[in-house]
């Protein structure tokens, strides 16, 4: 065991550059399967039967087959249909289509705690179907998904490992890589542990700052603090008399 190794490994540039794919792969992914999610969670609660059985289709396959199944599929069999994609689009794409399918029932259950009443109050202003999910529904709903999305970043940032079987220079690969080159697997899959850790713990501090931002309570006390601060007077005017 070397530590010297270790870290020549952490800080060498291959290293550096499979962290940031790693990074990437799991941005571009979180960000289409939300909104993929959104589309779904919303086609779940449309009056539309042919939405919600597109929805149940959807659903029913995306969750029902593994995330490695998915990935192979797509980077092997839509080349026979005539889509050809690099690795990495293929691996953004399996991963984005997995996403949203848990995406799609962690909106919906937030879509759904947001009490009708509410909806009826916005109709009642004259406030239009889409206004009163833009204006009311989804800034509540954040607040409740957020928690549960919070463990699907960080569910699928250890799960961009998996498209190291498409030969994509991630974080993992480049490990395993290295390893197998110098038999030194104990360093070079301790250095990746750690960019996990770390990258693991970014996505941590980032959700617990967004909760303290979404929090209605921790504004207002935060607004009467500042106005507080704003109008107390100074020590002299006080005590004048």
């Amino acid at each position: 065991m070397s530590i010297e190794l270790m870290w020549q490994y952490f800080l060498s540039p291959e290293f550096i550059q499979g962290a940031w794919m790693t990074l990437l792969i799991t941005l571009c992914s979180l960000l289409c399967g939300v909104v993929l999610g959104l589309v779904l969670a919303l086609l779940q609660e449309a009056p539309f039967r042919a939405g919600k059985a597109l929805a149940f289709f959807y659903l029913w396959l995306f969750r029902g087959t593994p995330v490695l199944f998915q990935i192979i599929f797509v980077y092997n069999v839509l080349p026979g249909f005539g889509l050809r994609f690099s690795a990495f689009t293929c691996a953004v794409l399996a991963l984005s289509l997995n996403e949203g399918a848990y995406m799609a029932e962690i909106l919906r259950s937030g879509l759904q705690a947001v009490k009708s009443g509410q909806r009826t109050a916005g109709m009642a202003l004259g406030m239009t179907n889409g206004q009163i999910m833009r204006k009311i529904v989804l800034p509540q709903a954040a607040r409740i998904v957020l928690p549960p999305m919070g463990n699907q970043m960080i569910s699928m940032l250890k799960s961009s490992a998996l498209v190291s079987v498409i030969a994509v220079q991630e974080l993992l690969l480049v490990a395993n890589q290295t390893a197998s080159a110098s038999f030194r697997y104990f360093e070079a899959l301790c250095a990746a542990g750690i960019y996990y850790l770390l990258l693991t713990s970014l996505f941590m501090i980032f959700q617990s700052w967004l909760e303290s931002v979404l929090d209605p309570k921790q504004r207002r006390s935060k607004s009467q603090k500042r106005l507080s601060r704003l109008f107390k007077l100074p020590k002299t005017a006080r005590e004048a008399p």
